[in-house]
Order: C-alpha cells, then structure tokens, then sequence
C-alpha cells in the first residue's frame, strides 16, 4: 500500500455549501482523480475491476469519464469480507462499522481519524442545516454499535457543539422518561420508531406536542411527505430528512434544509452522485428518477467507487445550498414488490394508508403464495379511538384505493393499535412468506 495524501481542505468549509457549481465541479474533480487514483493504487479489487474494465485512474479528464468505471455492490463488499476494502494499514484504522448482516455477511467499513474528523464535520453541517443549534440538546435514539447511526449522531452534534443525551434505540418507556426530564430540543431517530414513542406517550396520556422538541432528525429508512405531515402534527416539530450509508460513510451524506424541506442537499464536495437505470446502468440526467450511486471523494480508509446504493431518487438542482438536491427516497430497488406484474413499494402503500384517518402510519405488507397465485395481505393498525365498523370501512376503503393508485388487489387486514411488533430501529415492512423455489 501506498502512503496516504489526502487532497487539500478534505474537512470543507462552511463557504463551499454556497459555491458556484463550477468552483464545486473544479474541487469534484480534483478529489475524483485522487479517490480513484488511491482505490488504484492500494485496494486489490479496484485495480482488478478497472483492469478489467480496460480504464485507469488517469482516463478521468472530466466528470462524465466516471461513467467508464465499473460498479461497486454490496456483493463486492461481502466478497472482500471483513477488510479487503481498506485502503491502508490497519495500524491507521481507527474505527471499524459494519452493517447488521441480516442478508448474508456483514459490509464492513474501516475510517482513519482523518476520516471521523470529515464524517463528525458532515454531520455537523447537516444538522446545522437542519435547525439544529450549538445550544440544543439533542436526544439520540439511533442504536449504538457496529450499526452507523448513533456515533455518526453523537460526534455530529458533539462537533456542532450541542449536549448530547445517548439514550440509543429501545427501552421506550425509558426513552418517554428521558425526553421530559432532559427535556430535549432535538431528537434523532428513525420515523418509524418515533410513531412507536408518539403511540407510546399517547397510551400514557402524555399529548406529544407538550414535550419539548422542536426538531425531529429521521432517517435510516424511507419516510413520505404524509409521514412528515403526520410527525409534525403529533409533535408540534420540523421533522427534517437526515441520508447515508455505512458503506459511504454513514449519516451525513446528505440532509434536507429545515427553511425549504424540499429535499435533501448532498454534500458534493466529498460525494459523486449519479443516477442510473437500474437495468441498464446508464447514467441518466438530473430529474430522471433511478438508482443513486456515489462515489467517495475524500475518504482515506476505504474509499468507494460507483457504490449502487439501490435507493430510488432524482438529482435536482440546489436551492436553500448550492449543492444539488435528491429527492426524498421513494424505495429502494430490493424493496420493491412484484405482484402480479405490477411493481409497487411500501412507500406508496404508506401514502395511501395516511389519507385515512382512521388509519395509524404503522403497516406490513406480507406477500404468500396460497396457490398458483401471489398474494398481499397489507396488515395496518386502527388509531385508538377507531371503532370496529369505521374500521371496516376503513379497510375496504384502503383496498379500493390501492386498486385503482397502484392497479393490484390486496388484502386489508385492520388491526387494533399495537396489533404489530414494533420497531426499534428500521421497520421491516416487507414480509415475504413466499416458497423460496
């Protein structure tokens, strides 16, 4: 392995969210030829993908060239287990995350203090960006560990300067107590778990908009407008789009702006993004919707190259940043349902289910295959004071409407409020009963 030269200013500054796109292209591309030039030279798998792929680090002349390298998947990623990504010595490692593992082996990613220094920055900026204040006191309920979200959190806010509460995800009664005795101005964790706490506060009699919360950070999963709306509602907060991954870097990759929440401006100066047709792998333009893929620009410790997130979003063009938005994630491509020849994602399920008010936003989709045919079954919980004949209605409303939105019969099964397990974490929405033949 080579030694390791960072290029100039990797933290950023503050300046450089509000450049010109063609200082921000300039520094894009200076940071590419080095990260390409760095995986080249020091990951084995990269000098065999882009041998193989007949390109070098130096056939980058300009930022459409990336569109010449090859790929970089999960599969890679597990193919090179535990740390056949790292592009230095493990005496330079100063941290390793990995992800859950629950499909297969664990991704692992490595960071150099450089690294932390960068991602604790990242996070900083984004919640800055999100209404997050020096002052504030932000309640963490990402879980702690091998799983990125809470020590990206807490360094984040820590380099922003506010007091950080460590509570971690789980023990919700702990988590209700903790917010009114420290009495929080900021939460961060995943929308999912948040309903879990709203339920929770309700159960106890505690009106959610009484707590001291002002700003709700979610992310780890995808959440809709409606869920906004709903978060924002319960609370009385600005619920703010927080985006990343281990595999690029954790939380922090890019963040929505609390004065605009109209999508989420990704911190260009330290990732490529592009979107492709998942199909085909082209590259598509901005506004098309795809596949989003990165590449890292300034990381030391495992640098990724074309990195196929298979989230669905689009690329549009900055607005309260100068750095260009994507769209709030829409599902992901592993996500997405096939039934019966017609694609469908749990996010539009949850849309519609959010125009009911009898309704609560907390819902599986369980696919079966009784006979020849598959078959979904959309199970979704009733609010409180929904009586059994409102919520049949209910459900045959959810049906209809999932018919004639998305075109497929389902099944609706209402439940009484707190008829599904609940998440801690991300929600597992899919269910997928099928025969594995």
């Amino acid at each position: 392995m080579t030694s390791v030269v960072t290029p100039q200013h990797a933290s950023g500054s503050d300046d450089i969210e509000f450049a010109s796109r063609d200082r921000i292209s300039a520094l894009q591309l200076d940071r590419l030829r080095w990260s390409l030039q760095h995986a080249y030279d020091n990951v084995p798998h990269y000098r065999r993908a882009f041998d193989g792929a007949g390109v070098h680090p130096s056939d980058l002349k300009d930022l459409t060239d990336l569109a010449k390298f090859p790929f970089t998947t999960k599969a890679d990623l597990r193919a090179n287990y535990p740390f056949g990504m790292f592009a230095v010595p493990q005496t330079s490692i100063s941290r390793i995350h990995a992800s859950s593992g629950t499909t297969g082996l664990p991704t692992v990613v490595g960071y150099t203090a450089n690294d932390l220094n960068t991602w604790a920055d990242l996070v900083a900026r984004s919640l800055r960006a999100g209404g997050v204040r020096p002052s504030d006191k932000v309640h963490v309920a990402y879980g702690y560990g091998l799983f990125t979200g809470g020590l990206g959190a807490h360094y984040g806010a820590e380099r922003l300067g506010c007091t950080v509460i460590p509570m971690s995800g789980g023990m919700t009664e702990r988590q209700i107590q903790l917010i009114a005795d420290f009495a929080p101005d900021v939460i961060m964790v995943t929308p999912s778990y948040m309903l879990t706490i709203v339920d929770a506060m309700i159960a106890k009699g505690i009106d959610p908009a009484s707590t001291s919360l002002r700003v709700g950070v979610f992310g780890a999963e995808p959440w809709t407008e409606k869920m906004r709306t709903e978060l924002e509602a319960q609370l009385g907060i600005d619920a703010v789009d927080i985006y990343g991954l281990s595999e690029v870097i954790g939380p922090g990759v890019a963040m929505e702006c609390v004065d605009t929440k109209d999508g989420l401006h990704i911190w260009e100066d330290h990732f490529y993004p592009e979107i492709i047709d998942p199909e085909t792998g082209e590259v598509l333009p901005d506004g098309e919707e795809g596949e989003l893929v990165f590449t890292s620009l300034t990381k030391e410790a495992m640098p990724i190259v074309r990195y196929r997130t298979r989230d669905l979003t689009r690329l549009l063009p900055g607005t309260a940043r100068s750095m260009r938005r994507m769209q709030k994630i829409t599902g992901r491509c592993d996500d997405m349902i096939i039934l019966r020849g017609v694609n469908l994602f749990p996010t539009q399920i949850e849309e519609l289910i959010l125009t009911i008010p009898a309704l609560a936003p907390q819902f599986q989709c369980i696919l079966e295959r009784p006979g020849r045919m598959d078959q979904l079954t959309v199970r979704v919980e009733s609010r409180p004071d929904s009586s059994a004949s409102v919520n049949a209605e209910a459900s045959v409303r959810l049906g209809k409407l999932i018919k004639d939105r998305i075109g497929v019969t389902v099944i609706v099964d209402v439940v009484e409020q707190g008829g599904l397990e609940r998440s801690v974490g991300k929600a597992k929405r899919v269910i997928d009963r099928r025969p594995k033949d």
